[in-house]
């Protein structure tokens, strides 16, 4: 099996090879390959790749994959145009 070529977070194209190299580095939590390869952080929000990761590294560290916490969701927030914020400052007025 070629880990390079398997790709467990399809939204930044992260291999399973990515994820047993931090893995080996000592990292070995949800939020540590959020910081350092991005996973979770893409348009489906780890709703693909989630689930995987949490397995990848309860496998490695021999636990249930219960134990293994999973991200912290931090919902997407929306823009705010320019007139919105001028209409704003024209009604503290």
């Amino acid at each position: 099996m070629d880990k390079s070529k398997i790709i467990l977070c399809r939204c930044e194209d992260i291999t399973l090879d990515d994820v047993h190299r931090l893995l080996d580095e000592g990292y070995t939590t949800f939020e540590d390959m959020k910081r350092l390869l991005r996973v979770g952080m893409g348009p489906c929000q780890a709703t693909t790749c989630g689930h995987l990761i949490q397995w990848q590294i309860a496998n490695y560290l021999n636990q249930p994959m219960e134990e293994i916490k999973i991200q912290k969701v931090r919902p997407l927030t929306t823009g705010v145009t320019l007139n919105q914020i001028v209409e704003g400052i024209k009604h503290e007025d």
